[in-house]
């Protein structure tokens, strides 16, 4: 009887320290994740396609595959993930992961068939899928998982990455058209997480992974000044970092994931510190104005609009990280209150919201090197 009394105060200390920004992860190993359960009902159709509800065609993009596939193994939903991989090999890469990259977007065309919309690839989406297939490979012991992921993560670094001068072996966006001139090279600072090169680095030592975790930071660092992360960035040659004449410097939609992916860098990882002090700018933008902006002139720091409930979900981990508790627990008050979760015409709010939240609620941490720990590890697989 002790143990039990014991057990509910220890349950209702952790909910209480949850509601004021708390993210111990050690207390929800046991807990499900209802969030991922929503998105996959909404989202997810029988055959494992994500589909963007909201779009006009329908679409499925290499990016909402890949975190489909990250977002089942964290929860430990082997089906589902098993069901997302094929959709994406069978569609996206012509029925084999192993001889090409997947197309970024599917859909429905304009002469009313269905298929690839456009077979270029996303290298974000790529590095995802790779990285969740080698973590599942280790994590559910499936080594079938683990060739592919360790194929595809070679694939990327032969086609969608590059020596930058002064800069190193750079991840592009895709293989194709991101060099508008010789010696310019069009970046996208939110499309190299951190603990994801980490972790390939640390997977493939003997390989060029291991010179890419530098640049990758060093990419999300300079191309921010003035502590706002911008939509799409020029490196050139001799010339350093230079303003996108297409974006013209804003941070939006694309930039919202810079701070995520920030923040949820290992607690000891000196980069942490780093990241959270470089944005620091966007954290007191926060703390002043009770929401992330829709949009920043990076060039000037001038910001405008009030952003979506994802982007609050996106900027809980930058918050924690800067020790901003009550801010973070006013941004998870924002989300609950806009009902995102309840919603079917917001794919990316609720992408937004499984990464920041989930993270937040401790059902997942990235270690030092990079390697997923999620809390499951009481529960049986589905």
């Amino acid at each position: 009887m002790r143990r039990l009394i014991l057990l509910c105060v220890l349950v209702y200390f952790h909910a209480a320290g949850l509601a004021h920004g708390a993210t111990d992860a050690s207390a929800t190993e046991c807990r499900p994740w209802p969030a991922w359960d929503g998105f996959r009902k909404i989202f997810m159709n029988d055959g494992g396609r994500i589909v963007d509800r909201g779009s006009v065609n329908s679409i499925t993009t290499s990016e909402g595959q890949s975190y489909g596939l990250f977002f089942a193994l964290v929860a430990n939903d082997r089906d589902s993930f098993a069901r997302i991989l094929k959709w994406t090999e069978e569609n996206l890469a012509g029925g084999d992961l192993t001889a090409r990259l997947p197309g970024w977007q599917w859909g429905k065309r304009n002469d009313d068939t269905w298929g690839l919309i456009d077979d270029n690839a996303a290298s974000d989406s790529d590095l995802w899928i790779a990285y969740s297939l080698i973590e599942a490979g280790r994590l559910w012991k499936m080594p079938r998982y683990a060739a592919l992921g360790e194929l595809l993560a070679a694939r990327v670094l032969r086609e969608e990455t590059e020596v930058l001068p002064e800069l190193g072996r750079t991840l592009l966006p895709g293989p194709k058209g991101f060099k508008p001139e010789k010696s310019v090279w069009r970046l996208n600072p939110s499309y190299v997480p951190p603990p994801l090169m980490q972790r390939l680095a640390a997977v493939f030592p003997q390989t060029e992974w291991r010179r890419m975790v530098a640049p990758a930071v060093d990419l999300m660092v300079r191309s921010s000044p003035r502590g706002f992360a911008p939509e799409w960035i020029l490196y050139k040659e001799g010339a350093g970092f230079l303003v996108d004449p297409e974006t013209q410097g804003e941070g939006s939609f694309n930039a919202i994931r810079v701070y995520l992916w920030s923040g949820m860098l290992a607690a000891d990882d000196p980069q942490r510190a780093l990241l959270a002090k470089r944005y620091a700018a966007m954290v007191d933008y926060i703390v002043a104005n009770g929401a992330p902006p829709l949009k920043v002139d990076t060039r000037s720091g001038s910001a405008e609009g009030v952003g979506t409930v994802g982007f609050s979900a996106a900027v809980l981990p930058l918050l924690a990280a800067a020790n901003q508790n009550k801010t973070a627990a006013d941004q998870r008050l924002r989300v609950i209150a806009r009902g995102t979760l309840e919603r079917d015409d917001n794919y990316y709010d609720q992408v937004l919201t499984l990464f920041g939240v989930g993270w937040m609620d401790g059902h997942y941490r990235f270690m030092r090197n990079g390697a997923l720990q999620p809390n499951w590890t009481c529960a049986a697989p589905r």
